[in-house]
């Protein structure tokens, strides 16, 4: 006879489980303050009236009435009884469902097995903190305080330390009881193939205990303190540890903050411990591989917004390209995902010691959204002035497209490729229903005007081309495209013509974008909404740059100096047209007069 279940199991059970995981594998979910909504897959509904929380790890439905917790959701949803439940949800741990029963002693064997388990990697963490504050955790403990972090960080990550000792970790859970191939199936002792010997992972290192959303210990990070390689180790995967799945720091982020609105992902467990020292408390880092799908659907029940956070170098770029690839499957509507390039020779360890807080807040702030970082990678290296170049371009943001969900992100990214290639929309949207690959120019189609700026490609002057437009006009087209421009420009003013409209504007934003070292002209324009500046600005970002961003910088360094060879203050002006007018009254100017006024009008042909 097969025996029950124990409550325990399941109360442990329950307490490692995230009900909103559960439920969002199977609802599409939205965060809603501090809970989550969508629409109740127990009865039809168009209005959102399902509820799931993450605090109390429970699900309520205000239309049907339907509750409970992730066990009671499994039954009602998949159609399960509860012991076929409780093993499918045991089976997402890797843990094995134990029976109990008077007479099976078995089941208890096993039961106790499963037990001493779940607390090996607990009394493990509890091990590595003692040893930090022990005499042989000195040089640990020099090196952390090198780095900057206080005891409440080293605290809130339970930061430790492995002793240099083959064996320490090995006796320290052999005297409680703890057998070798426990030790070794956590991944906590390597077993020798040709001798059987086991002796601990993780030697002389600095531990980083890597935790689940309950905050319980499923694996270890350790940084090596001498020579050794690698610099980092990880444990290895584990019947609890599945590193395609778990995030260093989330545990901890959730701590700080239980109305988390933004995550930002970076690569290593420094980053997100200096982060956190310096009160950026929402960072999370992936364990040695690249962020999956599986990682995203975590964090995007989490918040609706995710920043990637890479190094600007050719690695960090391929990196980029990577996590594109990998979220765009995941944004539905509500969603927002943003790339951060932090200068090279930089990580987010060494750039917020160096800048501050406030100056990396700014930099998360004007990251560039999906949609900008998506054109630009489909661009780079390509001439669009081009018409194959064009096509090759457009192409590349269809490939991208048609792994968006369908939904307004989609429509307004085909919308944004018909205003960047003058192909009408519909001809893209054709290609997507077919699956077709665009098979002529996008800017060859029949009846379509040529992109404003086409003639302009390539160009170092101003010419006819922005008549239209304005020279300042240009520069404020230049800066809303590439706010990073800006430090290309004079540190004075004097370059910029003076008076109202495009010139004030010019002066305005050129100090905006020096005092706030915004880089995305999403944040830009937003900062001038509302405003007749923001129209003019939001004109001229719709209007298409279709010139290589090699050449733009250049094109700006020639409207600066066309703009300092031909400027003059208004005084001259002035000067001039009193003479000029008094000369045409008839009125005799004295030789000096004369003389100045040649010299005035010299200047003005220079």
């Amino acid at each position: 006879m097969v025996g029950q279940i124990p409550q325990r199991f399941i109360d442990d059970l329950l307490a490692r489980v995230d009900v909103v995981e559960v439920v969002g594998e199977r609802v599409q979910l939205k965060k809603a303050g501090r809970n989550h909504s969508g629409l109740c897959p127990f009865h039809q509904e168009k209005t959102p009236s399902f509820t799931v929380s993450a605090d109390k790890q429970f699900y309520h439905c205000f239309g049907c009435g339907a509750h409970g917790n992730a066990l009671r959701f499994l039954m009602e949803y998949d159609k399960l009884r509860f012991p076929e439940a409780v093993e499918q949800l045991a089976a997402r741990l890797g843990l094995e469902v134990p029976r109990e029963g008077a007479d099976d002693p078995r089941a208890q064997a096993r039961e106790r097995k499963r037990q001493e388990a779940v607390n090996l990697l607990e009394v493990s963490a509890g091990f590595y903190r003692e040893r930090l504050k022990m005499p042989e955790g000195q040089q640990a403990r020099d090196y952390l305080a090198g780095r900057g972090l206080s005891e409440e960080v080293l605290r809130d990550f339970g930061i430790g330390y492995a002793p240099n000792d083959w064996e320490g970790l090995k006796r320290h859970l052999g005297a409680r009881g703890i057998p070798e191939s426990v030790q070794v199936e956590y991944g906590l002792l390597v077993q020798r193939e040709e001798s059987g010997r086991t002796y601990d992972r993780f030697r002389d290192r600095v531990m980083f205990p890597i935790r689940d959303v309950r905050g319980r210990t499923i694996a270890f990070g350790g940084r090596v303190l001498g020579d050794a390689k690698p610099k980092y180790l990880n444990s290895p995967e584990t019947p609890v540890f599945h590193k395609g799945r778990e995030l260093y720091g989330l545990f901890e982020a959730r701590q700080a903050n239980a109305k988390l609105e933004r995550l930002v992902i970076v690569e290593g467990y420094m980053d997100v411990v200096a982060l956190a020292q310096f009160g950026i408390r929402n960072a999370v880092a992936t364990l040695g591989t690249s962020t999956s799908e599986e990682h995203l659907s975590r964090l995007f029940r989490m918040v609706d917004e995710v920043v990637f956070c890479f190094d600007g170098d050719r690695a960090g770029r391929q990196a980029a390209s990577r996590a594109l690839e990998t979220v765009l499957p995941q944004m539905i509507d509500g969603r927002q995902a943003r790339f951060l390039f932090l200068p090279e020779g930089e990580d987010p360890d060494t750039l917020v010691r160096r800048e501050g807080a406030e100056a990396f807040e700014d930099r998360i702030t004007c990251a560039s959204p999906l949609s900008e970082f998506l054109f630009d990678q489909a661009a780079r290296g390509r001439d669009l002035a081009q018409v194959e170049e064009r096509e090759r371009f457009a192409s590349e943001v269809l490939k991208a497209a048609r792994r968006l969900p369908q939904g307004m992100l989609q429509t307004l990214l085909l919308g944004e490729l018909s205003r960047r290639t003058g192909v009408n929309q519909s001809r893209f949207e054709a290609l997507m229903a077919g699956h077709e690959e665009p098979t002529a120019s996008p800017a060859a189609s029949p009846g379509s005007p040529p992109a404003p700026e086409a003639q302009a490609a390539g160009r170092a002057t101003p010419q006819v081309g922005e008549a239209a437009l304005g020279l300042v006009g240009r520069v404020l087209q230049l800066l809303i495209y590439e706010p990073a421009l800006v430090e290309r420009l004079p540190e004075e003013e004097q370059w910029c013509p003076e008076g109202e409209g495009d010139a004030m504007l010019c002066r305005e934003l050129v100090r905006l974008l020096r005092a706030g070292r915004y880089r995305s002209p999403q944040v830009v324009l937003a900062h001038f909404q509302g405003s007749a500046q923001g129209e003019r600005l939001a004109a001229l970002a719709r209007r298409e740059m279709l010139i290589p961003r090699a050449a733009r910088a250049q094109e700006l360094d020639g409207l600066v100096e066309h703009f300092r060879r031909h400027q003059m203050r208004p005084s001259h002006q002035e000067q001039i047209d009193a003479l000029l007018a008094r000369q045409g009254a008839g009125e005799r100017l004295s030789p000096e007069e004369r003389k100045q006024l040649m010299t005035l009008l010299a200047g003005l042909g220079s």
